[in-house]
């Protein structure tokens, strides 16, 4: 098989054609999840359109509900962009979860700290401890992977579980971070100087989302326009070809995994410093594994994380509003999910086939050519 089919290249198919399969793709996934979905919702008794339209309203029928969906999709969206980040080089980084608990306590160390700096510098060096935070908790699978050869998915999803209990016994007494007597474990609020703004009064809308948005323009920008982009593109698409190029491999694994680990840590700082301003015990709720959810609806496609963490985030914002209209669970949301992400897959996998029986047929075709008359 060469390498223009390869099992990487499920989620990617290159040229103007590949383009627009690979936007239809997640468009004809989430359409079936949602059919599925109705099947399922008209089983519990209940108008599938009436469930679905109450969900819409719950997430753009008002600004506090659009406010909701911003809120819930800014974490998905730094975390995603890291898991398709690390993607276009041929890594697939699981430690999300991981990331975004040491990113959140490395932000929250920093946002506790009295610094003898203007606020606005404090906010800077809070949100650059987050990222700092994430990259280092990303070295030591970025190291395995790149001198030593051990999978990084391995490494990454072992470390996710070593930064919940890290976090964990940070916001315990007698650590400094923990608040002395509280009823939960936690650590003292953050200070003012090192929260996130909030963008409409009212609401719980920080600048997150806006840290998320353009972390993928930059992304986006790096990737397509820079050498830097290239060499990345070029290791995930043939790493034997990019190290004959003169690629140093090793190096592009390291620096990439250490950029999409930070980009997790980001989402941990936005957690701590935008939304909960306080480090808690088990914060997170399982954001770094729904971020790879984000990526693969994306096909790991930059601005396509864009679409599809606010597509999450529409979700669970509107799941409240049509369980209280119609009486269905929120869970739902997570089985359309679930959902949206088997179809993406099974579709990728149903175009892989096709296309590795379509070269098997080219290169029948040209040996009757040319071993015939």
């Amino acid at each position: 098989m060469s390498d223009n089919v390869k099992k990487r290249d499920i989620l990617v198919i290159p040229g103007l054609g590949g383009m627009v399969l690979s936007g239809a793709r997640p468009l004809l996934a989430i359409l079936l999840a949602f059919t599925v979905s109705a099947i399922m919702i008209i089983a519990q008794g209940a108008n599938p359109f009436e469930a679905y339209w109450a969900m819409l309203r719950g997430s753009f029928g008002s600004v506090a509900a659009l406010a909701n969906t911003c809120v819930r999709a800014a974490p998905l969206l730094l975390g995603g962009l890291g898991v398709a980040f690390g993607f276009k080089a041929g890594l697939l980084n699981v430690g999300v979860e991981g990331q975004i608990y040491v990113g959140g306590s490395a932000a929250a160390a920093v946002g506790l700290m009295p610094l003898p700096v203007p606020p606005w510098l404090h906010l800077i060096l809070a949100i650059f401890a987050g990222f700092l935070g994430g990259a280092a908790w990303g070295l030591i699978p970025a190291y395995l992977k790149a001198y030593r050869g051990i999978s990084e998915i391995v490494v990454t999803l072992m470390l996710n579980y070593v930064a919940i209990q890290f976090t964990s016994l940070l916001v315990h007494e007698p650590s400094p971070l923990a608040e002395q007597g509280a009823f939960f474990p936690q650590s003292p609020p953050i200070l003012p100087s090192a929260q996130l703004p909030i963008l409409i009064k009212g609401t719980s809308l920080h600048i997150g989302i806006i840290i998320g948005v353009v972390a993928a323009l930059i992304l986006y920008l790096l990737l397509q326009y820079t050498p830097f982009g290239m060499r990345t593109r070029m290791t995930g698409q043939n790493p034997e070809a990019a190290r004959y190029a003169g690629i140093n491999v090793r190096r592009q694994i390291v620096i990439v995994l250490l950029v999409s680990a930070g980009m997790g840590g980001l989402a941990g700082m936005g957690e701590v410093l935008g939304l909960k301003l306080r480090l808690y015990d088990y914060f997170s709720g399982g954001l770094g594994y729904d971020s790879i959810a984000v990526a693969l609806i994306a096909n790991s496609n930059i601005i396509g994380v864009v679409l599809s963490a606010f597509f999450f985030g529409a979700l669970r914002a509107g799941a409240g509003k049509m369980e209280t209209a119609v009486g269905i669970k929120t869970p739902i949301v997570q089985v359309i999910q679930a959902l949206a992400v088997l179809f993406v897959i099974m579709i990728g996998f149903a175009e892989y086939t096709r296309a590795a029986r379509k070269e098997k047929q080219q290169k029948q075709l040209e040996e009757v050519s040319v071993d015939g008359p």
